[in-house]
């Protein structure tokens, strides 16, 4: 995969050329590696209890909750029958996801809030361990990925 083809280039919206392609051309690696964790956390092997479709709606919603439209758009095209749990004001609730929202919502917008009862909220719903380090996974990753997409937008004088 050649850089401009990575989500972050693309949903960026670099243009090939100019100062900002440029700099980020010399951080190629960093980037790669971006594209490789989005990789393992959107489409990983071992999904757990999170299928790619709902890991896809749950990127796009917390991406929405970014206000970050492109990126939302970019995930909700992979999230198939799940498409309405990248609407922030849907509950989970006919998917029986009610306490995986509420916490991604939380992870997403109020991280320090978290709390131990909030891990407890979930094990009592029956969501396994592995499967609350892959939420936060998912979330960390999205987070991390919105603000490196924002700081290029902003070096190329776009806000997105």
């Amino acid at each position: 995969m050649n850089l401009t083809e990575t989500t972050i280039i693309s949903k960026a919206g670099l243009p090939p050329g100019g100062n900002v392609a440029e700099a980020a051309k010399r951080r190629e690696n960093i980037i790669q590696m971006s594209q490789d964790a989005e990789d393992a956390v959107l489409r990983p092997k071992d999904f757990g209890a999170f299928g790619h479709d709902l890991r896809a709606a749950l990127a796009a919603r917390v991406a929405q909750l970014a206000a970050d439209d492109t990126l939302a758009a970019h995930y909700l095209s992979s999230a198939g029958d799940k498409s309405e749990l990248a609407d922030p004001n849907e509950t989970g609730k006919a998917y029986q996801l009610e306490s995986v929202v509420a916490f991604v919502d939380k992870v997403a917008n109020r991280t320090r809030e978290i709390e131990a009862g909030d891990v407890v909220h979930l094990q009592a719903a029956g969501v396994s361990d592995p499967d609350i380090v892959r939420l936060c996974e998912l979330v960390a990753f999205i987070a991390y990925q919105v603000r490196v997409i924002a700081g290029l937008r902003l070096m190329q004088g776009s806000a997105g």
